[in-house]
């Protein structure tokens, strides 16, 4: 887990972040972590959590736009805006 309080997720993959947020899930459940570390990681834990949703929510979009044939067979992806 990042002892660093930088609330700058943007660039951790879907795994890292839910890695990270576990982490800082056990350490603030454990209660072993003094208070204004705790709202340091907290506040790391919230943007770690968006970023997550974001990431999900391009992925869903992605899946949405995937074409099935007649047979049920994809036979191609639309690009996401902006691709």
């Amino acid at each position: 887990m990042s002892t660093t309080p930088n609330t700058d997720v943007s660039g951790l993959s879907f795994e890292k972040a839910v890695e990270e947020l576990e982490a800082i899930v056990s350490a603030l459940e454990r209660g072993d972590v003094a208070l204004d570390k705790s709202i340091e990681i907290y506040e790391r834990g919230e943007a770690l959590k968006k970023h997550c949703e974001s990431l999900l929510n391009a992925a869903e979009n992605r899946i949405e736009k995937i074409r099935l044939d007649r047979a049920g067979k994809p036979q191609g992806v639309e690009p996401l805006d902006g691709e």
